[in-house]
């Protein structure tokens, strides 16, 4: 998905520019900038604390970690996600190049909803959630289309749900297809289940790395947890708050479980142009639009060159 990563950064940016009629970006001027960001990140090494002291990553020596101002250089200076400054950070691979196409990352959150119950774990059919997902998704597409954005297909579970009963963590992946886009967009979702409310790490990733992402993803939740006092077991029922949502809604999607609609989701990031959990696949949509105003214009530069007609 980030193949030729580089020249889509800098069509993207050229999109900008001749909108405004004005002259396009030097290519190497952008590249240089972005190697200048990339040379400017911090990552840390070993036990890091997360979100405040909500949680805690121990890291193993293939993973590192960077603070939401570094996150936010990589997901909006870099990558070209809106600016979004409620991240807890970003975990990446030891060899994490963001221009790269094997790059990937997980990005985390915490949504404060309250504390999940878990006892529909047992009982929950992820083949019929696919399905009123799939649903939700087309009914939402009416709504993208007519504000100008492309439909998303589910195309499956690239992984179905699996839940951890003793750590109460949650992960699974989704296969999505991104308009006429003829690579597919790997949605790869973990989620650690707390007092107060729900860890969420997702990563950004391309489909064809989903093995990679697979086998990264034990280490991934092994190295994440709460601290004393926001873990699962701390919840006091006399007083803390309880989710109005369980596990399956939760896999249909955090806002979308909130709002009671498996299409929530979607039709809360239609302003935001470009999906933060797939990383820079959006881009394509600017650069479809760039190419077809450059060749309008040659067209219409070519036609205004002919001789006239007799």
């Amino acid at each position: 998905m980030k193949k030729y990563v580089i020249l889509l950064l800098v069509l993207f940016q050229a999109s900008l520019v001749l909108a405004a009629e004005t002259a396009p970006p030097d290519p190497a001027a952008r590249v240089a900038e972005i190697r200048k960001l990339v040379a400017g990140l911090k990552p840390q090494k070993g036990d890091v604390v997360i979100g405040g002291g909500i949680a805690k990553a121990t890291l193993p020596a293939h993973l590192l970690y960077l603070t939401p101002a570094d996150t936010e250089i990589v997901l909006s200076n870099i990558w070209g996600n809106p600016k979004d400054r409620h991240t807890l950070g970003m975990l990446i691979p030891a060899e994490f190049d963001p221009l790269s196409d094997n790059s990937w990352a997980v990005v985390m959150t915490f949504e404060e909803d309250g504390y999940v119950k878990d006892d529909d774990a047992a009982h929950m059919d992820y083949t019929k959630l696919l399905g009123e997902m799939k649903d939700g998704m087309r009914e939402a597409n009416e709504e993208r289309v007519k504000r100008g954005y492309d439909a998303i297909e589910l195309i499956g579970w690239a992984a179905p749900p699996r839940y951890d009963t003793a750590t109460k963590k949650l992960y699974w992946a989704k296969e999505l297809k991104f308009g006429d886009s003829s690579e597919h967009t790997l949605n790869y979702n973990l989620r650690l289940l707390g007092r107060r409310g729900v860890l969420v790490l997702n990563v950004v990733a391309s489909m064809h790395q989903f093995k990679v992402v697979e086998a990264a993803t034990p280490g991934i939740l092994a190295a994440v947890n709460f601290q004393d006092g926001h873990r699962y077991a701390d919840f006091k029922a006399s007083s803390d708050k309880v989710a109005t949502y369980g596990l399956a809604a939760l896999v249909a999607g955090g806002v979308a479980a909130k709002a009671g609609l498996f299409k929530g989701l979607l039709l809360a990031l239609l302003a935001l142009k470009k999906f933060l959990i797939v990383g820079v696949i959006a881009l394509f949509a600017g650069i479809k639009r760039l190419w077809a105003w450059i060749n309008g214009r040659k067209a219409a530069a070519a036609a205004a060159s002919l001789p006239p007609s007799t």
